[in-house]
């Protein structure tokens, strides 16, 4: 290598790296904000999931899913060639060069960044089945959804399967990932809830609808804040490279047009909670910031400002209609992420239209059908067989105390506890 390509080869490497290192600290976030939107009784096992999830996505990804969805050479389209366990070596050389046009980096810095992704889109599915899901139940089923069901539409997508394939002519576009972390994420939320059922006294016999606080709301909005600020990895790192005044510039459009969606998201879901419930609404201003940064996730580069802004905006309000949709349902989700992950993911893939070329209203469409049908089946299936095995649901005695001291013998708070 040259001392230019060498130079290039450091800065992309270290920019991958320290963006994967953002996009790591958003498991913080999840933990954070589900912490505090769960019952006091039920934090210390939301964040035993949250720290094992993580742990269970490294490793899965590292001894197949890595393999599985960038294989290389595959059978097809569909489905990519069997990885080996340990990984090829080539994929594992630190001094090995990935290439792709003028993008030079590690590819252990692409293993690294693609990891923290996977973990995000588990993360996902453990705030909608909070407190009444069994520990180990939502940890066996993270070993199938970060080691197969994940990567295999992941390969759909960014490993060269049939989504993005020249050949099929699809023209699916989807940058950093609203369909295939995100929407992926909730509709593997949404089958386990399905499954689960809602949480005791959720809903009344009668049909009314019992609204569960969380216990710290201040918590929750820390988390939100660690959130946002991991997206500047999340889609700042999706773009690859910052070795050139061109994507030095491109970065920089991207990160402005996160900020300016989460923005947007924000007020908007504050005007549609004050006018659906007559008060500002945190938790709907809450889902709004991590909506608009979902609904930008799909095209953060093409869009204006003010463009993104309104993109986020939408995505605001559709997440605050869709949480009161969804409890009219009865299908219980305590941190609304089947409605911030999976109806915005899906708008954001949609909204690519609206500034992209590259795509189109079908190919977005084939692509949101495609990921959706396959990770809510696998994912169906998955929990349908966890649940005959082992069991899914904690006892009703369980949930009423809190799984805190079921599932992990401690509690969070033992100092506020009445003994």
């Amino acid at each position: 290598m040259d001392q230019v390509v060498e130079l290039s080869y450091a800065l992309d490497t270290f920019y991958f790296l320290v963006s994967g290192a953002l996009v790591m600290w958003m498991a913080a976030g999840f933990s954070m904000l589900e912490a505090g939107m769960v019952r006091a009784k039920n934090t210390a096992e939301i964040l035993t999931k949250n720290i094992s999830l993580y742990a269970i996505a490294c490793v899965m990804y590292m001894l197949m899913g890595y393999s599985l969805m960038y294989p290389g050479d595959g059978i097809n389209a569909f489905w990519p060639g069997l990885p080996s366990l340990l990984g090829s070596a080539d994929n594992a050389a630190a001094d090995v060069i990935a290439s792709n046009g003028d993008i030079y980096y590690s590819n252990l810095s692409d293993f690294f960044f693609q990891v923290v992704f996977v973990a995000t889109a588990m993360s996902i599915v453990s705030g909608a089945v909070a407190e009444r899901m069994k520990l180990w139940a939502f940890l066996a089923f993270a070993v199938v959804m970060t080691g197969f069901i994940y990567p295999l539409q992941g390969y759909w997508n960014w490993g060269g399967g049939f989504l993005t394939a020249e050949s099929w002519g699809i023209g699916y576009v989807d940058f950093a990932g609203s369909g295939t972390v995100h929407m992926a994420g909730a509709a593997a939320a949404l089958a386990g809830v399905l499954l689960l059922g809602a949480r005791k006294g959720k809903y009344g016999d009668d049909g009314s609808i019992h609204a569960i606080p969380g216990a710290n709301m201040p918590l929750a909005t820390l988390g939100t804040f660690i959130l946002w600020l991991g997206w500047f990895g999340f889609n700042g790192g999706s773009e690859l490279k910052l070795s050139d005044v061109g994507e030095a510039n491109a970065v920089a459009l991207v990160f402005v047009n996160t900020n300016m969606a989460a923005a947007g998201g924000v007020i908007a879901a504050l005007i549609a909670a004050r006018v659906l419930f007559g008060k500002a609404d945190l938790t709907m201003a809450l889902n709004g910031a991590l909506a608009g940064l979902v609904a930008i996730t799909a095209q953060p580069l093409d869009p204006s400002p003010l463009l993104a802004t309104m993109i986020g905006a939408i995505g605001g309000v559709l997440v605050v209609f869709s949480i009161v949709g969804l409890d009219k349902m009865k299908i219980d989700d305590p941190v609304g992420a089947i409605s911030v992950h999976g109806v915005v993911g899906i708008w954001g893939v949609m909204a690519v239209c609206l500034s992209s070329a590259d795509a189109t209203f079908i190919g977005q469409l084939i692509g949101v059908a495609s990921i959706f049908a396959w990770v809510f089946g696998a994912s169906l299936l998955t929990w349908f067989i966890i649940k005959k095995v082992m069991g899914v649901r904690v006892s009703e005695e369980e949930e009423y105390n809190g799984v805190d001291i079921s599932e992990c013998g401690m509690e969070a708070y033992p100092e506020f506890t009445n003994k």
